[in-house]
């Protein structure tokens, strides 16, 4: 690879076209030549000088781009409205999320609107009272819970926090009886950021094995240590996983007497899993990588897995045993398997096809015993279950339903609603339809379209369009909570089921990786041409938004397709994925996107990088982006140059915005900033598609 770096006579640009009424100018932004040639290939790079977040001069110029954004933003006047009925529409009842059922004691995660952060709650199961353990309010501002795991018997539990979004976790040990913290096992850099935080105690519960990166500020090498209650966490001896992979990820699962262990070992984001079980000589791989292990769980002493590989992409659960020997246990079906709980007798099965899914009890033999009779049209959350209990703590919520726990009982087939949270407005009258699109190769792309009775279906109706496409993460039916807003003042949602995700099981998934990343930006913009052409909206009253990987699926779609939207809201994005290797977590996202190391990678790329196809004098639609700057999963500099290139080169007049967040990470650190980052990309969205007060 050979670089060039020239600076050339300072070329201070701000868009020369006519500006939209009342829409400033954005600041002025030097150019500085800096040429790259990849594989033969001269990448020209003029913002490249943004990448320094620690320079003067790019401290001073994200303070321009957040007054400019604070300015035209604070100029449209749907802000007022819409930032009352987003407050409104968040004013819940406390909501709970991550149940744990432990030796008869509930563990959850509370959040109370507006508290800045969720606290720890523990109470008797079933209907005991509930008692805070951990309050991170008290501590200092910006702290989060991240994580947290009970001991065994539920005398202790691990917690994890970080701080104003920072990649850094730190892990504390509360006591249940008295509610202590025990200063001296404190564990720093404990996982987290760019990779998982994990931790699988000890059946005695006299210490844990947990993750933590051998180097204090490396993300890198994660391992696995083991700490003995009350001694010093410097003199951990290490338990698994050193040399295993620099970009090692984990998951460390147990049965319920805690008898039997395994780690879950990734290399990277989204690849297959190896297994290794636990035994008296120490840990013994039980599976690897052949097998396209997605998901695994303890029932009772049996280690069960979904497999992928071997002609069966929508899943097949397999028991793994202890030397690595195989036995069929329930074979793929029409849907595909998506995860594994563990239930007296048997087990659960949650299905996913597209945006459905179920759950299904089954006898150990494999053998259906039913259904379990939850609502259509949901998604299902956690599942809080042992092999010793006939029943299940079942987490499920909706487009229209916010956060519910039932109660299964397994030997019945019955659903008692434990709890729910209750809403701030009435969502009964949300209407659900759905369309298909037809993507570029002629593949069938679901879309689910969300709206009140009475919407026009003239084309004047303002709509969003969103979804992911990556990482087997799937779109599901999630609660509209704040975005009913849109839909009461005559908008329109749409949610696309894009390759990328495993809606549709693992071959979904692949077919939006890697070198057929494209696949994923045609889904989108087929979805989009399916509302125009079914008169949902039309380009001028179309927006999309997305975020992350999201972010970066509207960058390569707003450049790819610039006259098909008029408004764009991306959020950490990445726009210029040749350099994303460059970061740890890119480093770690290898196996989804690629590297620019490899031509053929590279090739595909940079096709993509939305920086690269920024093309002087397109009429591009308004853009707002967003970043933070202790985001460890998307370098801010991403959103930095790809906001100067664009507010260089749009012919449309139309504002071209970033506003950076100063104590953010990857997302909203706090109650408050998510309120603010919705308000600010609905009003965003209200004022430049036309959606009326």
């Amino acid at each position: 690879m050979k670089q060039a770096f020239l600076i050339i006579p300072c070329i201070l640009v701000a868009a020369c076209s006519p500006r939209e009424r009342g829409v400033p100018a954005p600041p002025p932004t030097r150019q500085a030549r800096f040429d790259t040639t990849i594989h033969g290939v001269r990448v020209a790079d003029p913002w490249r000088w943004l990448d320094s977040a620690d320079s003067p001069e790019v401290r001073s110029w994200i303070a321009a781009q957040n007054a400019y954004a604070d300015t035209v933003l604070g100029s449209f006047p749907e802000g007022k409205w819409i930032g009352a009925r987003v407050r409104q529409l968040l004013a819940t009842s406390p909501a709970r999320t991550s149940p744990k059922l432990v030796a008869g004691t509930l563990f959850y995660v509370r959040e109370t609107p507006p508290e800045p952060q969720a606290v720890l709650v523990a109470q008797a199961w079933p209907s005991g009272s509930a008692r805070v353990l951990v309050d991170p309010n008290g501590l200092s501002a910006g702290t989060a819970i991240t994580g947290y795991w009970p001991s065994p018997r539920g005398r202790y539990v691990v917690y994890g926090t970080n701080v104003d979004g920072k990649p850094v976790v730190t892990f504390h040990i509360v006591a249940l009886a008295g509610g202590r913290t025990a200063p001296a096992d404190t564990i720093a850099y404990a996982g987290g950021g760019v990779s998982s935080s994990e931790v699988l105690w000890d059946s005695d519960e006299g210490g844990f094995t947990y993750t933590r990166y051998p180097v204090a500020g490396e993300f890198f090498n994660l391992a696995l240590y083991h700490h003995t209650l009350g001694r010093n966490p410097a003199s951990d001896p290490p338990a698994f996983g050193i040399g295993y992979s620099r970009i090692a990820e984990y998951r460390l699962i147990a049965s319920e007497d805690g008898r039997h262990a395994a780690v879950v070992a990734n290399v990277g984001d989204a690849g297959p899993s190896e297994i290794y079980l636990r035994t008296p000589r120490g840990w013994r791989r039980a599976a690897d990588t052949t097998l396209g292990i997605r998901g695994a769980e303890f029932v009772g002493g049996r280690l069960l897995a979904i497999a992928t590989a071997g002609g069966t992409p929508r899943g097949r659960l397999l028991a793994i045993g202890s030397a690595g020997d195989t036995t069929p246990v329930l074979p793929q079906g029409d849907q595909a398997m998506h995860g594994v709980a563990p239930i007296a007798g048997g087990f659960l099965v949650q299905w996913i096809w597209g945006m459905d899914q179920r759950l299904a009890q089954y006898g150990a033999d494999g053998k259906l015993v039913r259904a379990v009779p939850l609502p259509a049209g949901i998604a299902i959350g956690t599942i809080a279950s042992s092999a010793s209990s006939p029943e299940a703590l079942i987490a499920y919520s909706g487009w229209t339903v916010p956060v519910r726990w039932v109660r299964y009982d397994g030997r019945t087939g019955a659903l008692t609603t434990l709890f729910e949270v209750q809403p701030a407005a009435d969502y009964s009258k949300v209407a659900v339809s759905r369309i298909e699109a037809t993507s570029l190769d002629g593949t069938r792309v679901p879309v689910t379209v969300l709206a009140l009775p009475g919407t026009p279906r003239d084309g004047s109706a303002p709509a969003v369009l969103t979804s992911y496409g990556g990482f087997g993460l799937p779109v599901t039916p999630t609660f509209l909570g704040p975005w009913l807003a849109w839909l009461e003042h005559g908008g329109v949602l749409a949610y696309a089921n894009i390759r990328g995700g495993d809606e549709f099981g693992e071959t979904w998934h692949g077919q939006g990786m890697l070198r057929q990343k494209q696949n994923v930006f045609d889904d989108f913009f087929a979805a989009a041409e399916a509302l125009v052409r079914e008169r949902w909206t039309s380009t001028q009253r179309l927006g999309i938004m997305g975020r992350s990987n999201g972010g970066l699926l509207m960058g390569s779609v707003l450049t790819q397709h610039p006259e098909a939207f008029r408004a764009v809201a991306a959020f950490v994005g990445i726009y210029d994925m040749t350099r994303h290797k460059g970061i740890a977590n890119g480093q770690y996202n290898i196996p989804e996107y690629g590297t620019a190391d490899d031509s053929a990678d590279f090739a595909a790329q940079y096709a993509y990088s939305a920086l690269f196809r920024v093309k002087a004098g397109t009429a591009y639609p308004a853009v707002l982006l967003e970043t933070g700057v202790n985001d460890p999963l998307v370098a801010p500099w991403q959103s930095r140059e790809f906001a100067a290139a664009l507010q260089h080169a749009s012919g449309s007049g139309r504002p071209v915005l970033l506003r950076t967040r100063l104590d953010e990470g990857h997302a909203a650190a706090s109650f408050a900033q998510a309120m603010g980052n919705t308000t600010m990309m609905m009003t965003f969205l209200a004022h430049e598609l036309g959606l009326r007060q």
